[in-house]
């Protein structure tokens, strides 16, 4: 039986497969330090199901969680199918679903504004306005760049991500206050939310400032990154409107399940429920 050896150009030459398939960046940078891990891993050896194997339950003897684990055997899978080397694909760890989200993740409504309120105090206009950018209307922190003094002005965004159109509207508090800022800036055209030099703000950064935040606000770090704006929005919403399938569409989710994910109670919540129960004499 042929012997199967991993290489830097191979994962290479993976890395523009990805992009061709048109996947999204900040997911191509995860499969990629993820295989980078996974060739370190194996020092030079021959790539094996049992090698594969080995390498899962390391993941997990690690302590690292189910979910992140999938994630990396995502990546590893999605690798040895483009090489041809089905036959050392390995299965996912099965998850129950989830119940309720863990306390320690959940950004409630409250903190949401402690965290404006500390940037307005430290100045962080630019960071103030993009939180309050992402939480009013659901985006993903890579669809930040649709924000754009046109969208403003129309009032809507149309976004388009992963082979998929969609649009958005824009509360108009917040379209008034994209524009003054926008005009602040000098920008009459294009990106709002830009760095000094004129880049587009990155993920990284976005979520280091967000970080900065966490000590004078009070809030919990575990709680503070770009994404969980998006579920309190979501939260929120269905909140008001009781409509998964229109939240689903909100969002962008080809699947309700996935949707579904964002409308968790807390543990918190969850535990009151049981106690409602009244089941223990």
């Amino acid at each position: 039986m042929q012997k199967h050896y991993l290489t830097s150009g191979q994962i290479k030459a993976f890395e523009r497969y990805l992009y061709q398939e048109e996947r999204a960046p900040a997911t191509v940078t995860k499969y990629l330090r993820d295989l980078r891990d996974f060739m370190r891993w194996l020092e030079d050896k021959p790539v094996t199901k049992e090698a594969a194997l080995s390498w899962k339950e390391s993941l997990l003897a690690a302590g690292l969680t189910a979910v992140t684990v999938n994630g990396k055997i995502s990546a590893l899978n999605g690798l040895l199918s483009f090489l041809g080397w089905k036959e050392c694909r390995i299965k996912f760890l099965r998850l129950q679903r989830r119940m309720f989200r863990e306390r320690n993740r959940e950004l409630t409504r409250n903190e949401y504004l402690r965290l404006l309120n500390t940037a307005r105090e430290m100045g962080k206009e630019r960071l103030e306005l993009l939180m309050e950018a992402i939480c009013s209307t659901g985006i993903r922190v890579s669809e930040v760049r649709y924000l754009t003094v046109e969208a403003a002005r129309n009032r809507q965004a149309v976004i388009n991500l992963k082979g998929k159109i969609r649009t958005i509207l824009l509360p108009g508090k917040l379209c008034r206050k994209l524009l003054k800022f926008a005009a602040k800036q000098k920008n009459t055209s294009g990106e709002i939310f830009l760095t000094r030099s004129g880049q587009s703000l990155s993920r990284k950064q976005i979520w280091r400032e967000m970080k900065e935040l966490c000590s004078q606000a009070g809030v919990e770090p575990s709680k503070v990154f770009p994404h969980n704006l998006r579920h309190l929005f979501a939260a929120t919403f269905y909140r008001i409107c009781r409509d998964i399938v229109k939240l689903a569409d909100v969002l962008g989710h080809s699947s309700i399940e996935t949707t579904r994910i964002y409308l968790l109670a807390t543990g918190a919540e969850h535990a009151k429920y049981l106690e409602r129960l009244r089941l223990i004499c």
